[in-house]
Order: C-alpha cells, then sequence, then structure tokens
C-alpha cells in the first residue's frame, strides 16, 4: 500500500498555518490561493476515483462519465478545513487507485510538491 503521510503532513501543516493566520493576511490572497489548491486536490481525487470505478467495470465496457464537483468557496475562515478535506479525499483515493494513467506513487510526488509550493507562495 503506498504511504501517503508526506502528503497528509504537508496539507495538515498547511492547513494549520491557515487556520491560525490573522484575517488580514487570508484577506490578501491566501484564502483564495488556498480554495485553488483545495480546489485541485479535489478534481485529482476525483478522476483517480473515476478511473478507479471505471476499472472495475466488465471488460469492453466504457467508464461512465462523472461531472466532476467544484468544492465551493464557503469563506476565508474554513479554508484549512477546505483543504485537509481535499487532501485526505486524494490520499484515499491514491490508496484505491487501480488504473491511472501515471503510478499512484508519481501522482503522490506532484501533489506534495504542489502543496508545498502554494505554501510557500501563500503564506511568506
Amino acid at each position: 500500500m503506498l504511504d501517503t503521510s508526506p502528503l497528509t503532513a504537508a496539507v495538515e501543516r498547511f492547513a494549520d498555518r491557515l487556520r491560525a493566520a490573522p484575517q488580514s493576511r487570508l484577506q490578501q490572497g491566501a484564502a483564495a490561493v488556498a480554495l485553488d489548491l483545495a480546489r485541485e486536490l479535489s478534481l485529482r481525487a476525483q478522476r483517480l476515483e473515476a478511473a478507479s470505478a471505471g476499472a472495475g467495470d466488465a471488460a469492453g465496457a466504457a467508464p461512465a462519465q462523472t461531472v466532476a464537483r467544484t468544492m465551493p468557496d464557503a469563506g476565508i475562515f474554513v479554508v484549512g478545513d477546505q483543504l485537509a478535506v481535499a487532501g485526505l479525499d486524494l490520499a484515499e483515493a491514491l490508496h484505491a487507485a487501480t488504473d491511472t494513467a501515471k503510478a499512484p506513487s508519481e501522482v503522490l510526488d506532484e501533489a506534495v510538491r504542489l502543496v508545498e509550493q502554494v505554501e510557500a507562495g501563500a503564506l511568506r
């Protein structure tokens, strides 16, 4: 089983920093950037889940088309929680990934790098 602890640690660290950030910092763009990241992580999780669901179909069956659900903007004070949920969803999707274009470890490494880059830019 893939060890997703680097992703969950990076996401939790960034989420905690967002939860502790002053309102002014969140309003200056940190919340918007974090919401964009949460949405991206959520979409990646949904893609992995759809690919895994399609892989379980009978041979030759086309995978069901699903409409991606976009994480709503619930306000600057909950964006840390939204990021945490999206990151954990992606970690769970990586555990269950059976049919992906990239190896799950590549998807994991890419997601960790993305979280770290966004965190560095959002809360400097």
